[in-house]
């Protein structure tokens, strides 16, 4: 089969230039388009300065490239959300559906939609999240992205598109410094041990959340996108699932690292939002229907990221 012609939006992103690299290596350099608002990044070349909301210069991009499959990833993210709500609908969702349209009109072959576990909330059982429950977010971007899910199986099952989508938990890499997420104290937390043996974590010791290393959500995100049409049943969220702990068992892995570290707690207002979310999540439909599984542990995620990190840093 002929490599896919990519488009990737947001790809300055934490997620975003890690995916963009690995597309590269499995397709071909020219044949992933790297596309962002922010155009300071490098080592994104072929790159595009890219406003979502402008359709015309989207459209010029996939024409000029002969785009086949498109990566949505430009979005504002939850802590940052909550400063400019109107802005943050606006970029996540009214974006979304633009590219909709034009996945549409121009006939490409799939789009992939990243969600979130923002988009549950407090009518959600909080252990063991089921595929489908109650969602009612208490963010405006768990909002968004709850409206976009919608979004996405209305457009498949009206129009026929191929949407591939994954929930996803807070992501954990060293590539990059996190950019407003709820979860970013788990980034933060390895450059605070490795630079000052120390950290300040805005969340409270016990607040249990779901996350994932960047290798098993890139994984993840190309598996969904490779999987045979028919093996996808649901065209919005998939649930997706690797490891939950808090603050104080992030930080006792750490210390088998850096046994001199120290953490304390003051939480604020990101706090709230975490309280919202579920602890822990079932993804058993993922793992039937593509074959989802993670490959990393916590402590195995910890004694990478330390190693790497040190590279990045000259430690």
């Amino acid at each position: 089969m002929e490599n896919p012609k990519i488009l990737i939006t947001g790809a300055a992103g934490q997620l975003g230039q890690v995916l963009t690299q690995q597309l590269r290596a499995l397709y071909g350099n020219d044949n992933v388009i790297a596309t962002d608002i922010n155009s300071n990044i490098e080592g994104l070349a072929p790159f595009e300065y890219l406003d979502i909301l402008n359709l015309e210069r989207l459209r010029t991009i996939i024409q000029d490239h002969k785009i086949t499959q498109i990566y949505h990833l430009a979005a504002i993210l939850s802590a940052s959300g909550e400063r400019n709500p109107a802005f943050t609908w606006n970029i996540n969702l009214n974006g979304l559906i633009g590219v909709l349209d034009i996945v549409k009109e121009l006939g490409l072959d799939r789009i992939f939609f990243p969600s979130t576990i923002a988009v549950f909330g407090n009518t959600t059982p909080r252990e063991q999240t089921a595929q489908d429950v109650p969602l009612l977010p208490e963010t405006v971007y768990g909002m968004s992205k709850t409206a976009g899910e919608l979004w996405c199986n209305y457009y498949h099952k009206k129009y026929g598109l191929d949407i591939r989508s994954i929930r996803y938990p807070g992501v954990i890499g060293w590539q990059s410094l996190p950019e407003g997420g709820t979860t970013d104290y788990a980034v933060e937390i390895y450059h605070g041990a490795l630079k000052e043996k120390k950290y300040e974590c805005f969340l409270s010791a016990h607040t249990r959340l779901p996350m994932i290393y960047m290798p098993d959500v890139i994984n993840g995100t190309i598996q969904i996108m490779q999987a045979p049409k028919e093996a996808i049943t649901l065209r919005y969220g998939y649930n997706l699932a690797s490891m939950s702990f808090t603050p104080e068992e992030i930080a006792a892995s750490i210390k088998k690292e850096i046994p001199d570290f120290e953490i304390t707690y003051k939480p604020d207002f990101r706090q709230e939002i975490a309280a919202s979310w579920t602890e822990s999540i079932d993804d058993s439909k993922a793992r039937k229907d593509w074959n989802w599984s993670p490959d990393y542990t916590l402590d195995k995620m910890t004694k990478d990221m330390i190693f790497h990190l040190k590279q990045n840093l000259n430690l």
